[in-house]
């Protein structure tokens, strides 16, 4: 057992719905992680039980110890492939994208690029994310084991794709199904590994493919599903085109059983009300991911008239590696705030934080072992420094409260600012 002292600070719900009562902070602050990798005690330092007291200790001193970042939606297979020009997502994805997927066919090439893409993540204080991988099985079982290896929570699954892609990235429907049956008897469950049906999209899956991943749902129910939704126009009118027959982008995943409450569509930018609706009713959620938006143009998704409303639906954010243009949750709350101002509405850093932690591991199903700093839970931490560079210090000598500390944090940290990221109780960041 150990014991790290810091301040420390944490949400039971959304802020901004519940205001202050969802804001959990300790200025001095004490957790003592137990064997098994999950917080043991914590609390304020001063009423640290008598057992505690001799255990080793890591002072943080003013530090900030949050939960882990969880990220709900990024590409394994594109961990290298940032600030990859293209005029659009169907061109950037034709001229880059399929060209670097091919490659993870080859274990030799997946496994060092699993490693680093998990580093990468660990240097930047994600301890959890939601993956796509590519359509090799060989690539998601290189990342599910270096995964395993660190005792992350990942989950991910085989890219479904038998359509509108190079030949070298196509299965068939039959095949899809086989190969995901298989993985997920293989990896769900192991560890704290989880399986998500992974369809791409709708441009690049048949009929036939979608309801072949409708049929896994049904069948192991409770599965996450990964998919995109309504990210760019020229996709949609693509989709519009392929699938004459659907009142919309979203009613195509609809017709094959894939609006479930445990779904999770990245984008969904462009929806209208009547998807929205279905969305909400479904209980299926949303995945903003602004920078990867932003850099590719697709256009500025309404947070607020998303959550809120007659119909609301649930969001997370993600990076979107390699669309994202940083792996850094700091980047990606920095622009979900622009994008919020841009469209009239505003995100506060404390429901930013919330959104990175809490909020994306409810909507992971990861809640009942991370996102919080309660007793009980994995101690995947992140210790975030808000004066970690010259100009952060400058400026956080300026704050008095600690929406501002959070605040200038989020527009100004990147991962000098992570100090250290634990997983179930080791610090496992990067040095170099």
């Amino acid at each position: 057992m150990k014991r790290i002292t810091g301040q420390l600070l944490h949400y039971s719900d959304d802020p901004h719905s519940q205001g202050g009562a969802a804001i959990h902070h300790v200025e001095a602050g004490a957790i003592v992680i137990g064997e098994d990798g999950r917080i043991a005690w914590s609390g304020e330092a001063a009423r640290l039980p008598r057992q505690y007291h001799t255990l080793e200790s890591v002072d943080y001193g003013d530090k900030l110890i949050l939960p882990g970042f969880i990220d709900a939606h990024l590409h394994f297979p594109q961990y290298r492939m940032l600030a990859a020009y293209g005029k659009d997502l169907l061109d950037w994805l034709n001229r880059y994208t399929f060209i670097e997927e091919q490659r993870y066919g080859d274990p030799a090439i997946a496994a060092p690029a699993a490693s680093a893409f998990l580093d990468e993540l660990l240097r930047n204080g994600i301890t959890s994310c939601l993956a796509f991988s590519t359509i090799h099985p060989s690539a998601l079982d290189c990342l599910f084991e270096e995964a395993g290896r660190r005792n992350m929570a990942i989950a991910s699954g085989k890219t479904l794709m038998d359509c509108n892609a190079p030949d070298g990235l196509l299965d068939s429907a039959q095949s899809a199904y086989d190969d995901s049956t298989a993985l997920i008897g293989k990896w769900h469950g192991r560890k704290r590994l989880r399986y998500a049906i992974s369809p791409r999209f709708a441009v690049t899956s048949s009929e036939a493919q979608l309801q072949a991943a409708g049929t896994l749902a049904r069948e192991n129910p409770g599965l996450l599903i990964q998919t995109h939704l309504s990210e760019n126009k020229s996709e949609i009118e693509f989709v519009a085109s392929r699938f004459a027959w659907s009142k919309d982008y979203t009613d195509v995943y609809d017709r094959y059983g894939l609006l479930t409450e445990t779904a999770l569509f990245a984008h969904g930018i462009h929806l209208s009300g009547r998807e929205l609706a279905r969305l909400s009713e479904a209980g299926s959620a949303v995945v903003h991911c602004p920078t990867s938006n932003n850099f590719l143009g697709s256009g500025l998704f309404r947070l607020r008239h998303t959550t809120t409303g007659s119909a609301p639906v649930r969001v997370g954010v993600g990076c979107d590696i390699g669309g994202g243009m940083s792996y850094s949750m700091f980047d990606t709350l920095r622009d979900a705030y622009t994008v919020s101002q841009l469209v009239g509405s505003r995100i506060s850093a404390h429901e930013a934080f919330y959104r990175a932690t809490l909020g994306n591991a409810r909507l992971l199903g990861f809640d009942a072992d991370a996102g919080t700093l309660e007793a009980g839970k994995y101690a995947d931490l992140t210790v975030l420094d808000p004066a970690a560079t010259p100009l952060m210090a400058e400026r956080h000598a300026l704050s008095n409260d600690l929406h501002d500390i959070l605040f200038a944090l989020m527009i100004l940290g990147d991962d000098r600012a992570v100090t250290e990221t634990y997983v179930a109780g080791a610090p496992l960041k990067p040095q170099t």
